[in-house]
């Protein structure tokens, strides 16, 4: 919105001219992100409280989360908000890109939003099946995958890091890889999101590792220099990446440990569908399993558990999956689990930076 009022007036005035520039409009709308966060958030957990929507302890979890029954959840709202309005006030939205992501973002949103409120509100033990829940997803990520096909000029090869010239061209069945990734990387976030502030915390350097991958996808030099593919238009991206960051550290201002809000199914599956999506659109999506590193791990964790338990009549991998779960039952402290897991991630995300040059 910024950048459709203000911009025209730069030729009159000529300070105007930065919001030409996506580097001062992503900075911008992260501190907005954050800003409205910071106004918000007491109000959301204190109406959250009121209405009683308090998280439930799985009784088969860690005893020592048991202390976290009735802590406000659903606060994955007040993310989507101010992902929302910050990248409507500073994106340009006459990109084609940007639309994409909000409706998957919103879209995954009212799918953990419903699962949220049948479980928290209306006191169903279990939500939305798991069924509906995953025919949802992927629905909605396969119409954004043909969105995203639709787009004229929209290569539809999947690029393979270290690889400069082997990106196999998948025609139309990008849809349905597309719709795999963004499918797959909002469950990941949504199994990671176990201890406080550690979910948000990772979905914040993913999102910033991407802000920066997608400013590169767009700018035609810089994707020429470093042999990626460039993606005309993806560069505006960056807003919507920094406009995710700046809320996810406004929001972990509130759920960093000991946690005064939790933010959900409807926040999880949110972030990590518009990672997924951010992945897809700026063609780093093979990247994403670095990036995303400890997601990745933490949804193998349970498949793996889940499949040698079934394989093996009842033995186990892990004390517990996901494997934070693990960890704590071996005794580590939450706020250890979660910084330790915290600084795995940053170490993914500056080497799957540094494979762009690694070709």
């Amino acid at each position: 919105m910024f950048y459709h009022l203000l911009y025209p007036l730069h030729t009159k005035i000529s300070a105007f001219n930065v919001f030409r520039y996506i580097t001062f409009r992503t900075i911008y709308a992260g501190l907005t992100a954050l800003l409205i966060c910071f106004i918000l958030g007491p109000w959301v957990i204190r109406k959250l409280g009121e209405m009683q929507v308090g998280q439930y302890i799985r009784e088969d979890g860690p005893q020592s989360h048991h202390k976290k029954s009735g802590t406000p959840t659903m606060g994955g709202v007040l993310i989507i908000f101010s992902v929302v309005v910050s990248t409507l006030l500073w994106a340009n939205l006459a990109n084609y890109y940007i639309w994409i992501l909000l409706m998957v973002t919103i879209g995954f949103g009212a799918i953990g939003f419903i699962d949220d409120y049948l479980m928290q509100v209306k006191k169903r033990s279990k939500g939305l099946s798991a069924k509906k829940k995953f025919f949802m997803q992927v629905i909605l990520a396969v119409i954004a995958g043909i969105l995203v096909c639709l787009c004229s000029d929209f290569p539809t090869r999947v690029t393979i890091p270290f690889f400069k010239t082997f990106s196999p061209d998948i025609g139309w069945g990008y849809i349905l890889f597309a719709a795999f990734v963004i499918v797959g990387t909002s469950n990941a976030v949504n199994l990671t999101d176990g201890l406080d502030g550690l979910a948000i915390g990772s979905a914040i350097i993913a999102a910033t590792t991407y802000m920066v991958l997608s400013y590169m996808a767009g700018h035609v030099k810089i994707a020429d220099y470093l042999q990626i593919t460039y993606v005309a238009g993806s560069g505006e991206l960056s807003v919507f990446c920094g406009a995710l960051a700046g809320a996810g550290l406004g929001f972990l201002w509130f759920n960093a440990y000991p946690a005064q809000i939790f933010m959900g199914d409807v926040g999880s599956l949110s972030i990590g569908a518009a990672i997924g999506a951010v992945a897809v659109i700026t063609k780093q999506e093979i990247l994403l399993i670095l990036v995303g590193g400890l997601f990745v791990i933490e949804a193998l964790s349970v498949i793996f558990q889940v499949g040698f338990f079934k394989a093996s009549n009842g033995y186990r991998i892990f004390k517990m999956a996901p494997i934070h779960h693990h960890f704590e039952l071996k005794g580590w402290a939450e706020s250890k689990i979660i910084v330790r897991f915290w600084i795995i991630s940053i170490i993914l995300a500056l080497i799957s930076i540094s494979t762009l040059k690694l070709r």
